[in-house]
């Protein structure tokens, strides 16, 4: 039987590693693999790379890497084009609109109101460091 690469995790870019990593830890409510938590004894938080886990399994899901610069798309302008985004699911409408204030409140930017879409209902965020993702009733 052929082997076939297996997907590990979606890695990305950020200029602030630990920023990012939190907003979608609390959003998705995941942990850190272990050693790369925040230090608590002081020392300065100088993380170029994180990894996010499932807690129920450790699976990898999320990773976050350092780098000098990036621009955020402008989407939905096509000046900067969207290279990649991110779709979660939820359940239902009042569930959507309960992650909606969640993902608000964590930092993120609406982007798209589709809310009222009886087919998808959704809204398109940015996360803090301007990476589109939706989240809709799936």
């Amino acid at each position: 039987m052929a082997e076939f690469p297996q997907l590990l995790h979606t890695v990305l870019d950020t200029t602030e590693p630990r920023r990012l990593a939190e907003f979608y830890r609390e959003l998705l409510g995941l942990g850190y693999r272990s050693g790369d938590e925040p230090p608590t004894d002081g020392s300065p938080d100088d993380a170029d790379w994180l990894v996010l886990v499932r807690p129920e399994d450790d699976a990898r899901v999320l990773a976050f890497q350092l780098v000098d610069r990036l621009t955020p798309t402008t989407w939905p302008d096509h000046d900067v084009p969207m290279q990649l985004h991110l779709d979660f699911t939820i359940s239902n409408a009042e569930e959507l609109e309960r992650q909606r204030e969640r993902a608000l409140a964590l930092g993120a930017r609406q982007l798209v109101d589709r809310s009222e879409d009886p087919d998808e209902p959704l809204y398109v965020f940015a996360d803090p460091a301007g990476h589109p993702f939706c989240i809709f009733v799936g």
